[in-house]
């Protein structure tokens, strides 16, 4: 079988397959979705975690001109400025910190969520102003572009999209299988108005090394999921020393660090069973040579030095420890709709619906894997190396929006401070995102001059990231001893707009309802 054939079977496998033609049309933003962007909006009395790792200042109001910020005043505007704004927040005992970026999102299929509005209103509703799509969809004729040209003029509710295409997709010109055809398709890509290129280890050193190095010259991103058909080849060292400027997931790593050559497998191991896939993933950590030693050492300086920057999701792979913790989450019975949790429930050909025989020695080989793996990913952050936040949603029972939360949780897991889990969701996402184009991000931090994308919360969120869910946080209010539910973000502001999150809920609540009414029937 062909290497092009390959990795299409393999994005088949998981769950990739080029529905988007059935998926139903994002509609137009409704009136009532958002307010704004105003001339002048203030938002007044917020402590601000401005995102680039300072400690949280306040109060502090923030005035907004359309759609950038235009001032900041330290305790309290003028009274001659805020006389002057169309719209004020009152964001008294609150904080605000830039709106967060999802690197690693995909939307749905028919299949799971048809409608691509949910997924674009959980990510909202959570804070989330800006995602990299690799890819949003899969496959031809799919409107990827579509959608972020709308999102980028605000003619949808949706955060901003940027646009990724995974190598090879999407195009009638055939496999790109040989260095010049694999330039070829990166400059098409380009002049199509993708931003990056989404890389699955399927192509030789060659070919992979020939569409970097022209995504490179083209000023576009690169971000691999290097997956095990294709690491004995290119494993995470070798992509980085062809180019690569992102590694997402734990893919390849592990493979760089093996104590012998190449990786074993039981002589049953069967990559498109997806059982025998994950559970096996764990087997690779006591293959890998120990934190401390030499190779170990060299490798994250190896990583460090070559400036590329890791997206973890350690979110997607977290049901793998804890299975029955996983499909009972708050959100699920409110939020996640029929649909979706059909797709997660075990499965023979869903992607990531592996539970089928799933065992406490499978969820302990689990447990001990990502000790190793937040070991590496905090030793390459203290080091110097960029960690940014991606969420992977719509597989192993994590849904939009709350997933991303929970990477947050988990790179505090790993070691990061919440200052630095902050900088990893939103000024390092940015520059993740921009520095391939030679831009500086417009966004990612609260500085004036920087797009008004902004998340409001009424509790701190560095003293526990469960208050940026969309359930909230269950608390014991101590004065009348009664248990309340506490935080969830308020309103997401992007572009200068104002979106209720707590509406945005409601929605997808009410999304949610008809579906399930609609089973009924």
């Amino acid at each position: 079988m062909k290497v092009w054939k390959v990795a299409l079977a393999a994005l088949a496998t998981m769950g990739l397959q080029p529905l988007a033609a059935q998926m139903e049309r994002v509609p137009d933003r409704a009136s009532d979705e958002g307010e704004g962007p105003f001339g002048k909006l203030l938002i007044r009395g917020a402590t601000v975690i401005e995102g680039s790792g300072a400690p949280p200042a306040g109060p502090v109001d923030i005035m907004v001109e359309g759609n950038r910020i235009a001032a900041l005043y330290p305790g309290g505007a003028p009274d001659s400025e805020a006389q002057g704004a169309q719209r004020v927040v009152d964001a008294a005992g609150m904080y605000v910190l830039p709106g967060f970026v999802d690197v690693h999102g995909h939307n749905g299929d028919e299949g799971k969520a048809a409608q691509p509005s949910y997924g674009y209103k959980l990510w909202l509703a959570h804070g989330v102003t800006t995602v990299r799509g690799v890819s949003f969809y899969f496959g031809p004729g799919t409107p990827d572009l579509s959608d972020a040209s709308r999102s980028a003029a605000n003619t949808i509710t949706a955060p901003r999209l940027i646009p990724y295409i995974v190598f090879g997709d999407k195009w009638s010109g055939g496999n790109p299988d040989t260095p010049a055809k694999a330039r070829e398709w990166v400059r098409w890509a380009k002049t199509q108005g993708y931003w990056g290129v989404k890389f699955f280890n399927s192509s030789s050193p060659e070919v992979l090394g020939a569409a970097l190095d022209e995504a490179k010259k083209q000023q576009m991103g690169t971000v691999a999921h290097l997956a095990q058909t294709g690491v004995a080849e290119v494993n995470a060292r070798t992509a980085v020393e062809l180019g690569l400027g992102g590694v997402t997931h734990f893919y390849g790593h592990f493979e760089s660090l093996l104590k012998d050559g190449l990786p074993y497998y039981p002589e049953n191991y069967n990559y498109f069973d997806e059982q025998s896939r994950f559970a096996w993933v764990a087997q690779l950590a006591p293959q890998a040579v120990e934190p401390g030693s030499e190779k170990w050492d060299e490798y994250i300086d190896f990583l460090v030095d070559s400036g590329v920057t890791l997206s973890p999701t350690f979110n997607i792979y977290s049901a793998s420890r804890d299975v029955m913790a996983a499909k009972t989450r708050d959100w699920h019975a409110k939020y996640t709709i029929p649909s979706l949790m059909d797709f997660y429930a075990p499965s023979a050909t869903n992607h990531g619906s592996y539970y089928k025989d799933w065992t406490t020695e499978d969820e302990v080989a689990w447990r001990k894997f990502y000790q190793k793996w937040f070991k590496l990913t905090k030793e390459f952050h203290e080091r110097g190396g960029r960690v940014t936040a991606g969420s992977d949603p719509g597989y192993i029972y994590q849904t939009w929006g709350f997933a991303y939360i929970g990477e947050l949780e988990m790179l505090r897991e790993a070691g990061l401070s919440p200052l630095a889990v902050i900088r990893a969701a939103t000024i390092d996402g940015a520059r993740e995102i921009y520095e391939p184009r030679g831009e500086a991000p417009p966004m990612g931090r609260i500085a004036v001059g920087q797009l008004a994308d902004l998340v409001i919360v009424p509790e701190n969120p560095l003293a526990n990231f469960k208050v940026l869910y969309g359930t909230g946080h269950t608390r014991l209010n101590r004065e009348d001893e009664t248990i309340e539910q506490v935080g969830g973000v308020r309103w997401t502001i992007k572009d200068g707009i104002i979106y209720d999150a707590q509406q945005l809920l409601a929605d997808v609540a009410r999304m949610a309802d008809e579906q399930r009414a609609a089973a009924q029937q």
